[in-house]
């Protein structure tokens, strides 16, 4: 897999992007590594394909960034999916 896949940052807007959409499966890979205690250097080499042994500060940003936006998924963007503009009430 290519970093050129994915941008060095997530989106950090309010609204669910194209580039969102491209990486849904990634973002669930992410928060499922997040979940299991997996070291963050590893989802990054394994998910994003960013070595952080050899582009430290990239990769951690590429990580935190993407799983950020992984988790405004699961708490606002589903809702974009869903064809709402808001979070449905729990």
């Amino acid at each position: 897999m290519s970093t050129s896949q994915f941008a060095d940052r997530a989106p950090d807007i309010s609204h669910l992007t194209a580039y969102d959409e491209s990486h849904l499966v990634d973002y669930l890979r992410l928060l499922d590594a997040a979940d299991e205690g997996a070291d963050w250097r590893e989802a990054a080499a394994c998910i994003l394909g960013v070595d952080a042994a050899t582009e430290p500060r990239r990769a951690k940003t590429m990580h935190d960034s993407h799983l950020a936006r992984a988790r405004w998924m699961t708490e606002v963007g589903y809702a974009h999916l869903l064809g709402s503009d808001r979070p449905l009430k729990r």
